[in-house]
């Protein structure tokens, strides 16, 4: 896995037991699932805008923050950057169409 990735993982895991007025993270773990999942939101619009007005700069800002928002929520619920990189290594090779009709449900 990319060492940024795991060193981030390792910081966002110990944010958990970090007081809320010292750290962002902390703070929003503090304020729950739908304060993080807010963000998210807020994030990915952010990179959609920053897309649509064709910065490159801005655009790699924006899918940063969404990324690293993205990591703060599977810190929150027990997960981390290594199961995503599996289910991507798992979809590798396949076509698009072939991973979406063998989705469950």
């Amino acid at each position: 896995m990319n060492d940024t990735l795991e060193r981030l993982s390792e910081v966002l895991e110990a944010r958990k037991s970090a007081d809320p007025d010292s750290s962002y993270v902390a703070r929003l773990y503090a304020k729950g699932l739908d304060a993080i999942l807010k963000k998210i939101g807020e994030e990915a619009t952010e990179t959609v805008m920053a897309a649509k007005d064709g910065v490159p700069e801005r655009v790699v800002s924006e899918v940063a923050d969404l990324w690293f928002h993205t990591l703060v929520l599977l810190a929150h619920q027990g997960l981390g950057p290594r199961q995503v990189l599996a289910e991507l290594e798992r979809r590798f090779g396949l076509s698009g169409l072939e991973e979406k009709a063998n989705r469950p449900g």
